[in-house]
């Protein structure tokens, strides 16, 4: 009996074997597999890293001084010594509307005529008109010009040796992204994009491909077993996806320059939680799909676009209305966008990793399990 086991065991371990083995030729011989799981992370954080900011630098601003002076010409290069302003001079408020209205500038200053006299007192307010059609920029906007004013008049007040009193005094520490770079929070974020678009896609076409072309009742005609069948896709394409996500992390470090605080270890359990619950999403939507096509457009409907949107990678989810909210624990991509920035943000935060972890293993369970149970070997 014992013997009986031992070599039953041993043709399943075959069979695997050969299953694993017949995938990677397909992919091999297929190689939209390839490029999507190492092609597609470099075009996205390229084009996402480079190319999406959420700073505001090198903002066109148009300056008006009604009455140039020494006082005007200080506080004005200090506006022109910013890397946040690109400043441009106006001869009137009038010419600085319109090109605000053509969308020339983003923001008006105006010293008027009586700007050095006020100084002389003490008080001398600026008039500052922003473009509030992108609220955000706006804003940023606003708090540069700001600290820039304040900025200034510190520095007149140590010139003349006067004290410099604020009511209030403010003294910032900014933490996990001192440099307040937008980049450093978008591309561990776009990582989890990337491999919820590469998990869901590389397996949401494998089950219909096969009935597609007609292989499938031939694999169904073998001794392999549903889970050896289910095994036999899922190793190749978790391979595949581990490689994508080595190279969007080394693209992270290496190119972009984002720290990674955390550990290794933490990184690639994350990461592994989140790829087989991909793997899952997308082995789901193919064995009910049996459609390439229906299953493709499936598992960009229903992983990328509510990644995108709704895990935190872009939006802040506690601003989301309440209902938008409670949607968002269902995103697998909400939890390991946490994992990520906090690995390599803030490094092994356990409150975080944790409950993130969990989620994670939770949903990889349901997921892979309904695949599990929607598998028969059978053709109807």
């Amino acid at each position: 009996m014992s013997q009986w086991r031992a070599t039953r065991g041993g043709g399943r371990l075959m069979r695997l074997r050969g299953l694993v083995r017949k995938e990677f030729l397909q992919i091999v011989r297929d190689p939209s597999s390839i490029a999507i799981a190492f092609l597609m992370p470099v075009v996205l954080l390229l084009l996402f890293g480079y190319g999406v900011s959420l700073d505001a630098e090198h903002v066109a601003i148009a300056i008006v001084v009604d009455q140039p002076s020494a006082i005007t010409a200080s506080f004005t290069g200090e506006l022109m010594r910013s890397r946040y302003f690109e400043p441009s001079f106006m001869p009137t408020m009038a010419d600085a509307e319109r090109a605000m209205r053509a969308r020339r500038v983003s923001a008006i200053v105006r010293l008027r005529s009586d700007f050095a006299r006020e100084r002389m007192t003490g008080s001398a307010p600026i008039q500052v008109v922003l473009n509030g059609v992108d609220a955000n920029t706006a804003r940023l906007v606003g708090g540069y010009l700001e600290g820039v004013w304040i900025t200034w008049l510190q520095e007149q007040a140590y010139e003349a040796g006067e004290p410099f009193d604020i009511s209030v005094a403010m003294e910032e520490r900014v933490w996990f992204n001192s440099e307040i770079k937008s980049r450093d929070f978008l591309v561990p974020g776009l990582i989890a994009i990337i491999m919820t678009l590469i998990g869901a896609l590389l397996t949401a076409m494998v089950m219909a491909r096969e009935w597609e072309r007609g292989t499938m009742e031939a694999l169904l005609a073998t001794p392999a077993a549903i889970p050896e069948i289910l095994l036999g896709k899922l190793i190749p394409y978790f391979v595949l996806g581990t490689g994508g996500m080595a190279l969007s992390v080394a693209m992270a470090l290496w190119l972009f320059g984002v720290p990674l605080r955390g550990s290794f270890t933490a990184l690639f359990a994350g990461s592994t939680l989140f790829l087989l619950t991909a793997l899952g999403i997308g082995l789901t939507i193919s064995i009910l799909a049996k459609n390439q096509f229906v299953a493709g457009q499936t598992a960009i409907i229903t992983t990328f676009l509510p990644a995108f949107i709704l895990s935190g990678f872009l939006f802040d989810i506690s601003s989301m209305p309440p209902i938008i909210r409670g949607i968002t624990y269902f995103i697998p991509a909400r939890y390991f966008v946490a994992i990520l920035q906090t690995v390599f943000l803030a490094g092994d935060v356990p409150s975080i990793l944790l409950p993130n972890g969990l989620a994670l293993l939770l949903m990889a369970t349901f997921f892979l399990g309904v695949s599990r149970l929607r598998s028969r070997k059978r053709l109807e």
